[in-house]
């Protein structure tokens, strides 16, 4: 009896979810630079219909994003959501502030560690987890300039090392 060829499969696709269901949107990347991260948070988004459609093609910048507390409401402010290509006259303004869910119990913790001095929340991510829009938020310290330039000289001796023992 012939033997048939073996099945190929198809190449993954990078916009499909993992094996956890979590497909990033796009990541804060000068964050984890600029900011010594002390804890992450999960926070669900509040979005419009067209920003959903933009997030799920990666539309979407997180450079200067930066969480505020408003009335007792998380608030994603400067997160910028490129328009939707189809989306006409009901576009979203690509800008505006979005809010975010979290327990009030998590978010009255947040209101007492911000109102220290010199913490702030960043957002360092946005995915999405099951169909829904998440932002990964963390409560974080800003680096100072000598900070910076320590880990920078810390990460070059390990790349170094790791460098002379391939060799």
């Amino acid at each position: 009896m012939p033997r048939s060829a073996p099945a190929r499969r198809a190449p993954r696709d990078p916009n499909a979810p993992g094996d956890d269901g979590i497909r990033i949107v796009c990541r804060n990347r000068r964050a984890r630079e600029r900011f010594a991260v002390e804890k992450t948070f999960e926070a669900g988004l509040v979005l419009e219909g067209t920003e959903v459609k933009s997030l799920r093609e990666g539309e979407a910048d997180l450079a200067d994003a930066y969480a505020v507390l408003q009335d007792g409401e998380l608030v994603l402010l400067n997160f910028h959501i490129a328009p939707y290509r189809h989306g006409g006259y009901v576009n979203h303004s690509p800008r505006r502030p979005r809010r975010l869910l979290l327990h009030r119990r998590e978010i009255k913790r947040l209101i007492g560690r911000v109102a220290e001095r010199g913490y702030t929340l960043v957002p360092l991510a946005v995915y999405f987890r099951r169909g829904w829009a998440k932002v990964e938020l963390a409560l974080a310290r800003g680096k100072s300039g000598p900070d910076r330039r320590q880990e920078i000289r810390r990460r070059d001796t390990e790349r170094e090392a790791r460098r002379e023992g391939r060799r």
